[in-house]
């Protein structure tokens, strides 16, 4: 999978599941290709979510939520995820 379809599924399934003011989806994965636990077609994601329902829950609720939305992607395809929700 490419990159761009990769961040195009994450967006659609997070606005499809919570209540999102504003999302953005940047690759981080160039900043760990040369880590010894890189591997080829696992990308980095970074999340930025504007969300109030999401800033309502502790930030452990909050991050298992996106998780297991994200779940199949987390196994297939990323290898780290940074969110940043406000």
């Amino acid at each position: 999978m490419n990159i761009n379809d990769l961040i195009a599924i994450v967006k659609k399934k997070l606005i499809n599941e919570i209540k999102i003011e504003k999302i953005e989806v940047e690759d981080k994965s160039f900043l760990h290709k040369n880590h010894s636990g890189h591997q080829e077609g696992k990308f980095h994601l970074k999340l930025k979510i504007n969300s109030k329902e999401l800033k309502d829950l502790n930030r452990i609720e909050s991050n298992k939520k996106i998780y297991k939305i994200l779940d199949q992607e987390m196994k297939e395809y990323i290898h780290s995820l940074q969110i940043l929700i406000n």
